[in-house]
């Protein structure tokens, strides 16, 4: 699975993003940083609505994504 080409250019120096294949799909972590641990996400059809220490972030989620999740300032998108 890719990263969605908007999600790439997350305007925070502190998020990481990370790929991690397996055997059976793939995820991926985006780390917002501590200063976001209050994570909000909306997903719209296959739009994704994420508002990270008040800063609002929108992509398309992969064709493939079949699970979002956020959790403690990390969006998890899993295949």
């Amino acid at each position: 699975m890719k990263v969605p080409n908007s999600l790439k250019n997350v305007e925070r120096d502190d998020a990481v993003i990370r790929t991690f294949e397996y055997d059976d799909g793939s995820v991926i972590a985006v780390d917002f940083g501590n200063a976001a641990a209050d994570l909000e996400m909306d997903v719209l059809g296959s739009t994704a609505i994420i508002v990270a220490d008040g800063d609002q972030f929108e992509f398309e989620l992969p064709p493939e994504a079949s699970d979002v999740s956020a959790k403690n300032g990390v969006l998890t998108i899993a295949e």
